[in-house]
C-alpha cells in the first residue's frame, strides 16, 4: 500500500493494521495551520507510524526531522520514505524504541512536534510531561497532539497552554504551546 503527500509524492506504508497513517485531510489541515512555520524548522515526530508527517515536513523545507517509532518494520519504511523526499541540505533521523525511553536521549529543542500515539494508549500525559521535563519544545514552538474526539481529557502540563483544538471526523488535534508568563 502507498499514500501520497505534498507535491504528489508517493510513500510506502506497512501492510495490515500495525500503523495508522494520518489521513490526508488531517495532514493538510495541520500543515495549513502551521503554514509559514515549517521551512527551516526542527520537527519531532512521535509515534511516527508511516512517517508521513515527517516526510511532509521535509517536503515543505524542514531543516531537521527526528522520529521515534517502536516498530522496527515501520522504521525501515520511514527511513526509505524520508531518504526519498529529503534534500542533501536536510537532516533526518529515525530512532527505534519506546517513546518514553527515547525522549530523554533526543537532547535538543524542536519548533514543531507532532504526537500521534495509538488512540487507546495511555501515552498522552506521560509523553507530554516528558517533553516538558526535558525541555524539548522551543519557547516559540507548538505541539500538535492527534487523538480521538471521544473520551478525551486534555492532559494538563503546568507550563503549557492549549492554543487551538480542531476536530476532523473521528480525529481531533489539540495544539499546545509554552504559556506566556
Amino acid at each position: 500500500m502507498s499514500l501520497r503527500i505534498y507535491g504528489n509524492r508517493q510513500l510506502k506504508t506497512l501492510p495490515g493494521q500495525e500503523t495508522r497513517p494520518t489521513s490526508a485531510k488531517v495532514r493538510e489541515a495541520v500543515f495549513n495551520i502551521w503554514q509559514g512555520k515549517i521551512a527551516l524548522c526542527r520537527w519531532l515526530d512521535l509515534c511516527t507510524g508511516t512517517g508521513s508527517m515527517g516526510a511532509e515536513a521535509l517536503c515543505r523545507g524542514a531543516n531537521l526531522v527526528v522520529g521515534i517509532e517502536k516498530s522496527s518494520r515501520a522504521c525501515a519504511i520511514i527511513r526509505q520514505n524520508w531518504q526519498q523526499v529529503a534534500s542533501a541540505e536536510q537532516e533526518f533521523k529515525i530512532i527505534r524504541g519506546d517513546v518514553l525511553q527515547q525522549l530523554p536521549k533526543v537532547g535538543q529543542q524542536f519548533d514543531r512536534i507532532y504526537f500521534d500515539p495509538p488512540y487507546a494508549s495511555h501515552l498522552y500525559q506521560p509523553v507530554l510531561e516528558a517533553i516538558a521535563q526535558y525541555d524539548l519544545l522551543d519557547p516559540n514552538g507548538e505541539i500538535a497532539v492527534e487523538h480521538s474526539p471521544h473520551n478525551w481529557t486534555n492532559p494538563v502540563i503546568p507550563s503549557w497552554e492549549i492554543c487551538r483544538e480542531k476536530v476532523y471526523g473521528n480525529t481531533a488535534i489539540t495544539f499546545y504551546r509554552v504559556a506566556e508568563s
